[in-house]
């Protein structure tokens, strides 16, 4: 069922007074946290629909999906560029596979999932060549996935390669480092929040011993069961789809 735009607005209206709830209990400025609407399944209607009440950053789990949706949305908005807070941010948030990382470069903004040395080596060679032929581009941003639980269904690298990783990632003139991201263990909120605290500490150590302190940084942590654990503990960007769109079909 297509989510009716009373419905997200109300949502949406929910959610934010929520996140600002969870900063005021650990004195934090809401302006500090980022709403990521994630739009797996979602129509482009629907992604249309958020971006007309404000929402500015999607996520989207798979670059198949992106390809079809993106132009999509975009074509859904052309005629009301006013209604549009600022330009939208896409950003990739599923498992990326090496054959599908130049079609990533091209269509997202940010891609948070980087999780193995050969992935990193090859975005950034990727991104270098798209760089070279448009001398406009910049290096693109990216996030280091951490599996906190090691858990084996899931995507993502070990805490104790993070460095490594990071350090891979800094070396690369394509790409910039940018933040760190999680998916915890499904878990009620309290029992996910002592993988929150872990990632924000991992965050302080890699930014303190890298110098990467007074640079753009995001932990992207936090979905729609948990995200307010995850700010009490620090992240800096929600990834929120059912509590905007409701339950997937």
């Amino acid at each position: 069922m297509a989510v009716e735009p009373r419905q997200l607005s109300d949502r949406l209206r929910a959610v934010r007074a929520r996140i600002a709830e969870a900063c005021a209990r650990v004195r934090r400025d809401p302006a500090e946290v980022r709403l990521m609407a994630v739009i797996k399944t979602q129509p482009p209607e629907a992604v249309a629909l958020a971006a007309s009440l404000g929402l500015t950053l999607f996520g989207e789990n798979r670059v198949q999906e992106a390809e079809l949706k993106r132009p999509a949305v975009e074509a859904l908005l052309a005629d009301a560029p006013a209604r549009l807070a600022s330009p939208l941010e896409w950003h990739l948030i599923g498992p990326l596979q090496s054959n599908k990382a130049a079609r990533a470069a091209a269509l997202f903004q940010v891609v948070q999932t980087l999780d193995r040395p050969e992935l990193i080596q090859r975005l950034d060679r990727l991104q270098q060549a798209r760089m070279r032929e448009s001398p406009g581009l910049t290096p693109l941003p990216v996030m280091l996935e951490i599996n906190l639980a090691r858990e084996p269904q899931k995507h993502g690298a070990a805490p104790d390669m993070a460095p490594a990783l990071a350090d891979s990632a800094l070396a690369c003139s394509g790409l910039r480092l940018c933040g760190l991201m999680t998916v915890p263990p499904d878990l009620p909120a309290d029992q996910a929040r002592p993988y929150f605290a872990q990632l924000r500490e991992l965050s302080g150590k890699l930014r303190e011993t890298r110098g990467l302190n007074h640079q753009p940084w995001d932990l992207s942590m936090g979905m729609s069961h948990d995200f307010e654990a995850a700010i009490e503990e620090g992240a800096t960007l929600v990834r929120l789809g059912t509590a905007l769109f409701g339950p997937r079909e």
